[in-house]
């Protein structure tokens, strides 16, 4: 009488057609590094369009644009004023509210 112990099983497979994931796996590792490449390359494609177009030239300032003399005098003044409210206000005494009353 034979008796087998512990018999293996060297393949499992599936009975029919199977799918290969291995195989799926490597053709979307594959068409990412692709992508990557093509992507790269407009990227530098892109660079080089625009690097061609000439740089923009800016137009004369006029003296409209710019600030008054008197109002940056103003701003100043109410600033300084603003400064000095302040400093008051940090050094005056705060009143003391006695809570018993």
């Amino acid at each position: 009488m034979e008796i087998k112990f512990l018999k293996k099983k060297r393949k499992f497979r599936k009975g029919g057609l199977g799918i290969k994931p291995d195989l799926y796996w490597k053709y979307l590792l594959y068409m990412t590094f692709i992508l990557i490449l093509l992507f790269c390359a407009f990227g530098l494609y892109l660079f080089m369009e625009i690097n061609k177009e000439p740089i923009p030239t800016v137009m004369n300032i006029d003296k409209k644009g710019m600030t008054e003399k008197e109002r940056l005098t103003k701003a100043l003044e109410y600033f300084s004023e603003r400064k000095k409210k302040s400093i008051e206000i940090l050094n005056s005494p705060s009143p003391i509210i006695d809570p018993s009353l």
